[in-house]
């Protein structure tokens, strides 16, 4: 049985259109992702329960996007007051579902009060631009644009951040006045469901917000649906790139991933670059879309670099992510457990070199070993894919040129970290990094709620971060006078 601090929080249920329904068809189990008992059991929305939802936010699009910014400001503060008053049963709740280690889940909350507040603040900044039209043929004519919210919004997310990254695009939504029929993923759909139920506290009226679990074919006939006005996806580049193609005319952002690389020169303080990279290869056993997967080090300080990072990787702790101190903790499912292990195995199979870890290490479990691969062959999944996993490579270049040229030669292209006190490597990495965002002396998984986030090639497209969420649930409307 649950605890009782997350009995508090859970709901057994859907939210349709502004209301809890215990009916559907086929159920959904999600379990604790380290004990492996059962936490709830869902019902699938039905084709019918999904209708529901589309047509309530249909009706809702226009009184919704009616709303002054006073009045959207006010209902995020109400949410953002609500969450912080329960915190810490959401904070367990996505350790149990989610696998998070505790101190994580606590930062987590901890974002996701910033990024209530940060769109509680924007509703009341967010504008429009003055055009400047006022010569040739515009002459004496004046003319501004304002921002228009697209309409309803159908937001799909994944599981590794199961309540801040729902309100990435459920902040932003509320903050300009879309709708939003929101799938959360199947494995850790319970924190967004339990927020659903703040969202009703908090005032909204029914239409606002649907969130449920479905199967793939009543998903996709949400993604097809011309009253949709927008998808908003953050998973996997495979998943993504199909459902745009079938999403007809509306608005589409993408956040899809990647095998983000950190690169270290010369000038690097190297104890600084190993500490920060253990930490961003192995935190929540690597399952984030900007985990550092690949790191890049110039020759002239590799071997000095691989022998502090090894002395690093010993102090990460594995275990129950309940416990304080845990920074791994298990692998979301079985399933990505094998995956992991057959990705590695074939990596040593075609000649890479394991420096630690390279086994799972607890299938109870499911807790696989932080690793670390060198002389990994660059076809090797490890090195081109996403290993969403406790898995590093340690690649060796001649040269910082050799490293950029390293780091581009990838499908993908979310964010990269360059360690370096070199001004004119920074310059560099800036203007020859194929990514969406280059961060310095740092990993490539430091992230602020308010700073814009996305990537490139199989990456994605459109910016997160909510005020250009924002932007990209609206639409200039021009005024010319």
């Amino acid at each position: 049985m649950p605890s009782q601090s997350l009995t508090s929080v859970l709901h057994s249920q859907n939210f349709i259109a502004g209301k809890w329904t215990a009916q559907g068809t086929g159920s959904l189990v999600v379990l604790h992702k380290y004990s492996g008992k059962t936490l709830a059991e869902l019902p699938l929305a039905t084709g019918a329960q999904v209708e529901r939802a589309l047509q309530a936010a249909h009706e809702m699009r226009l009184p919704f996007s009616k709303w002054s910014a006073g009045k959207r400001q006010d209902h995020l503060q109400r949410l953002h007051d609500l969450l912080q008053q329960s915190r810490k049963e959401f904070a367990d709740l996505i350790v149990a579902e989610a696998g998070k280690p505790l101190d994580y889940a606590q930062t987590e909350i901890d974002r996701c009060l910033a990024t209530l507040s940060t769109a509680a603040t924007e509703c009341v900044r967010f504008a429009g631009e003055v055009v400047p039209v006022d010569y040739g043929a515009g002459e004496g004519k004046s003319a501004f644009t304002k921002r228009i919210p697209v309409g309803p919004v159908a937001c799909i997310t994944p599981f590794n951040f199961p309540l801040n990254l729902v309100l990435h695009k459920l902040a932003p939504a509320l903050a300009v006045g879309c709708p939003v029929l929101l799938k959360p993923a199947p494995q850790a759909p319970l924190v967004a469901l339990a927020f659903s139920e703040l969202v009703k506290q908090a005032g909204y009226p029914k239409g606002v917000l649907s969130t449920f679990v479905c199967d793939n074919q009543v998903a996709e006939k949400i993604v097809r649906d011309e009253r949709v006005a927008m998808l908003s996806f953050t998973g996997s580049d495979k998943v993504g790139w199909f459902l745009k193609s079938i999403c007809g005319k509306k608005k589409v952002a993408l956040e899809l991933g990647g095998n983000a690389a950190v690169l270290v020169d010369e000038s690097a303080d190297l104890a600084q670059a190993a500490q920060q990279i253990a930490v961003g290869a192995f935190l929540y056993a690597g399952q984030i879309c900007i985990s550092t997967q690949r790191i890049v080090v110039v020759k002239a300080v590799f071997e000095d670099f691989k022998r502090l990072m090894l002395k690093e990787i010993k102090t990460v702790k594995v275990g129950d992510p309940s416990k304080k101190g845990i920074q791994v903790g298990p692998i979301i499912d079985s399933g990505h457990l094998q995956r992991i292990a057959e990705w590695v195995g074939e990596a040593k199979a075609s000649g890479a070199t394991v420096l630690a870890g390279g086994r799972i290490q607890d299938a109870k479990h499911n807790l696989y070993a932080p690793t670390l691969l060198a002389d990994v062959p660059a076809a090797q999944k490890v090195c081109c894919a996403e290993v969403f996993g406790p898995v590093a490579v340690l690649e060796q270049v001649a040269d910082f040129g050799a490293a950029i040229e390293c780091t581009n030669d990838s499908a993908f292209g979310l964010q990269a970290g360059v360690f370096t006190n070199n001004l004119a490597h920074m310059r560099q990495a800036h203007e020859d990094l194929e990514v969406g965002g280059v961060i310095i002396n740092s990993i490539p998984g430091f992230r602020l709620d308010s700073m814009p986030y996305g990537g490139i090639k199989d990456s994605g497209l459109g910016r997160e971060g909510v005020r250009y969420a924002m932007e990209e649930m609206t639409e200039p409307r021009l005024l010319v006078y």
